[in-house]
């Protein structure tokens, strides 16, 4: 049993690691799959793209934030000790040489590999050959420069707006009229064309492409007919995205959303990328223009944007290159035959999703959209696909005349204008819109469906990990939980009468919901743990979450681990504690899985001196999700589901494939596989489903074989 410290110890900075700095070692744990050799090509180009995307957005959002914490003077420490210009300071470092080791593998890794698989991508124009620079050439005169918009800076001309994330070219102008003066001027590559052109290959089976930019950089002087192009070159920005929305002076927030989005892209540039092949007069003038530090300016060896690895990805002909698809697959025990509501009213159904199809929680809304016994149906959405068949069939629902109450998000981050589109459609048809709660985000996934049946009033619920988004359900590892347990009834509806009106129940059944009551819970479930270890009993806590960084759950972890509770985190992200410290949290184990699919599900598993407690949740252990936000966390009390969800565990915590290992210093490390099974905790899960499904088909094969072998007795009255 570990030593004994006491709790205000417990704050030591030293115990902790920055929150900024633990999402970096994140993306580079995503770079690691990026290198990893026995992946397909194509499937550690996709890796290199997400590390890119997930870059932008930390630049937009956590670091946005820092700066203006800085600009306004704060210099508060966070829980590990470092002022926000700390933060910065080590940020900086940090990521130049992530996007180092970005360039390092594209150049030295994929770009030789592409050309083993006769796939010749040409990035710089320079290197066409005749032919293709005649194609290239013929193809911008056609396709290219009608879209284009050239953009001069001079005393009536002033810098132009740069939109965020957009790739542009940065031109150095020398004026045919007077030698002496040098004029700067910009141009946008259209993302409204392919950044990818195959063009004529001088290879026999092989296939050349090139980026845009590259073509239009090759035909830049057609645009500046007057001047002669000194030089010329891509860049790039990041702006500061996160919205400040004033919530108590908003009349409407559906209109002052809408207001922030257009601002996006006037926020402040806070990072530049700029190729490093230029005029360094360039560099300078972009850099006065945008008002940036050098600290945030990138030196690029490559072309900029990475993500356009992921619509390489798309092009066809290359299957051989990518990993086998996986299709996800029906429900063990499910029959799509049967009408769902009688399946539920059987027995509480999980769902694992993606290696199950989310087939069923999409029916679950259609079939209580055109259901007659159905009155109501409520639901929350956060994020949506662009083309949701749940928002059809909530607004079916409603032209059908039942009660529909939704909950659309608006302030769900970058997903704002796609949310305020499906709220005005669903209001059009007829639903009860509400537009989120002041002050809080509405991150809870739960879906009440009230029926009308013989013996009165029954209440259906769905309730989840994830999103109702049957697109990201393909790549995104959730749970969910199909009931229509009384009590998980009631509690249902108090959650969407708190949503819609001012009711806050005192007390609930079988739900927690944040942001009131779930930080007491959780604290409650680790003390608890604690307490049966003290008392000489075994004590087991596995949590699964994407991110921990609240320091009063950390400290619980921290005195439960002191106290001798065995406590094993998969953490897929940020995690701020840090196990293995002598007396402090030797009993605890940090690991990361990281693979084809995303990891998302919160599940926590609580031995409760051998009555195990099972709990799934939209939650993570992160101050804005138990303090500012509508969460909710639901028990899987069937001993059978309880079970699989446990199992799901056991299988991750065992993972020798994908998983890495938390180390005391902040640093991962691949799991040590020596005496241990190979195994790939996401492979297992797609083989079991896989498994299931055929056991399920030949039982059902089976049932009608016997079912028309003994027809003719079923009913001996007709046979007569």
């Amino acid at each position: 049993m570990g030593k004994k410290q006491n709790k205000l110890a417990l704050d030591n900075p030293q115990y902790y690691t920055n929150r900024e700095l633990s999402w970096l070692e994140f993306n580079y744990r995503v770079l690691k799959e990026a290198k990893d050799k026995t992946l397909p090509l194509f499937e550690r180009m996709k890796f290199l793209s997400i590390t890119a995307s997930n870059l932008d957005e930390f630049f937009m959002i956590r670091v946005a934030s820092l700066k203006d914490m800085v600009n306004a003077d704060y210099d508060k420490p966070d829980i590990s000790g470092m002022t926000p210009k700390q933060q910065l300071s080590a940020i900086s470092k940090q990521t130049h040489e992530l996007v180092t080791a970005q360039y390092n593998t594209l150049n030295r890794s994929f770009l030789p590999l592409l050309k083993q698989n006769k796939i010749h991508l040409i990035l710089k124009h320079e290197d066409l050959s005749k032919e293709q620079a005649h194609f290239v050439d013929h193809y911008f005169k056609k396709n290219v420069y009608p879209v284009l918009t050239p953009m001069a800076v001079d005393s009536s001309r002033p810098f132009p707006l740069i939109r965020n994330k957009t790739l542009n070219i940065a031109a150095l102008l020398l004026d045919h009229s007077d030698a002496s003066v040098f004029d700067f001027a910009t141009v946008q590559v259209p993302d409204v064309l392919p950044r990818i052109i195959e063009i004529p290959s001088e290879e026999k089976e092989v296939r050349s492409y090139i980026l845009l930019e590259q073509i239009i950089e090759r035909n830049i002087q057609k645009l500046f007919l007057n001047h002669k192009v000194i030089d010329a070159t891509p860049y790039r920005i990041m702006r500061n995205a996160d919205l400040s929305i004033d919530e108590d002076e908003a009349a409407d927030l559906l209109v002052e959303i809408e207001k922030q989005i257009k601002r996006r892209q006037w926020g402040e540039a806070i990072r530049l990328e700029i190729e490093t092949d230029k005029d360094e007069r360039l560099q300078r003038m972009l850099k006065v223009a945008l008002d940036i530090n050098d600290d945030y300016i990138f030196s690029i060896r490559g072309p900029l944007d990475l993500t356009f690895l992921m619509k390489m990805y798309s092009l066809d002909g290359y299957d051989h290159l990518k990993a086998p698809s996986y299709h996800s697959q029906p429900v063990k025990g499910l029959s799509q035959e049967e009408d769902l509501f009688s399946q539920i009213k059987r027995g509480d159904i999980l769902l694992h999703h993606p290696y199950q199809t989310f087939d069923p929680v999409v029916d679950f809304v259609r079939q209580a959209a055109t259901d007659p016994n159905v009155l109501a149906i409520k639901q929350t959405l956060y994020r949506v696909s662009s083309n949701s068949p749940i928002i059809a069939s909530l607004a079916l629902a409603a032209e059908n005349g039942k009660q529909v109450s939704v909950l659309v998000e608006l302030k769900a981050r970058f997903d704002e204008e796609n949310n305020i589109i499906w709220a005005k459609k669903l209001e059009k048809a007829g639903c009860h819109v509400i537009y989120g709660l002041k002050g809080l985000k509405t991150h809870s996934k739960i879906t009440l469906v009230v029926r009308q049946e013989e013996d009165g009033i029954r209440r259906y619920v769905h309730l989840g990990t994830g999103n109702y988004n049957d697109s990201t359900a393909k790549l995104y590892t959730d749970t969910g939980l199909l009931t229509c347990s009384t009590k998980i009834g009631e509690d249902a509806t108090a959650v969407f009468n708190m949503l819609s009106g001012y009711s806050e129940p005192e007390s609930w059944n079988k739900l927690s919901v944040a942001p009131f009551w779930l930080r007491d819970k959780f604290l409650y479930l680790i003390n608890r743990e604690a307490d049966h270890a003290r008392k000489g009993k075994e004590a087991r806590i596995i949590a699964k979450m994407n991110s921990l960084c609240d320091q009063k759950i950390i400290m619980a972890l921290y005195e439960a681990s002191q106290a001798g509770v065995k406590i094993d985190l998969i953490v897929r992200g940020i995690c701020c504690l840090k196990p293995g410290i002598e007396g402090v949290s030797d009993n605890i184990t940090v690991r990361s899985i990281v693979g084809n699919f995303l990891e998302h599900a919160r599940i926590f598993y609580f031995l409760n001196d051998k009555f195990e407690e099972v709990y799934m949740g939209s939650a993570d252990w992160m101050p804005r999700n138990l303090d500012k936000r509508v969460e909710i966390l639901f028990p899987i009390e069937d001993e059978q589901l309880k079970k699989e969800a446990i199992q799901i565990l056991e299988i991750q915590l065992a993972d020798t494939v994908k998983a890495h290992i938390l180390k005391q210093d902040g640093s991962y490390e691949k799991v040590d596989r020596r005496g241990k099974p190979i195994l790939c905790a996401q492979d297992y899960f797609c083989q079991k489903a896989i498994k299931d499904a055929k056991a399920a088909k030949a039982v059902k094969k089976d049932f009608k074989q016997n079912q028309r072998t003994f027809q003719p007795m079923t009913n001996p009255e007709e046979n007569e």
